[in-house]
């Protein structure tokens, strides 16, 4: 599964009930858990400082990749010009997230978020991916 930042910061500040907490542990000893430069650069942008930056991205590093090709890159103007095509729904998806799942999506694996997004780009868009919630929805914040 490709992780988002919005399960990732919760993970680091310990915010994820223990079952969560766990499921994530088990994932990453099963080295499970993918990264691609979006979700990177989000990450990144939390580090307070220089040191802290290299720590966190030697951290990143050691994780499995999920490469943005130019594919991953269509994938992701596509599925946005659907979500712009769909009136139920706004095409106003944050970039980083229709990213995160085209990634997702090239590479056969899930999202492992907390973030609404992702299911409203799995149920309006042609991304074909599990929608993992990190929690159940609203049971962290």
């Amino acid at each position: 599964m490709v992780l988002d930042n919005s399960a990732w910061s919760r993970l680091v500040i310990g915010r994820v009930p223990h079952a969560a907490r766990r499921s994530w542990q088990s994932a990453l000893e099963r080295d499970e858990v993918l990264v691609c430069d979006p979700f990177r650069l989000e990450a990144l942008y939390s580090a307070r400082d220089s040191k802290g930056y290299a720590v966190l991205a030697q951290r990143l590093a050691g994780l499995r990749q999920a490469p943005c090709d130019h594919i991953v890159w269509e994938l992701a103007r596509h599925a946005q010009a659907a979500l712009a095509e769909d009136p139920r729904v706004s095409h106003r998806v944050k970039p980083a997230d229709l990213l995160v799942a085209a990634a997702a999506h090239r590479h056969g694996v899930g999202v492992l978020h907390y973030d609404h997004d992702f299911d409203v780009i799995a149920g309006h868009t042609s991304l074909a991916f599990d929608s993992r919630w990190l929690a159940r929805r609203g049971s962290i914040d």
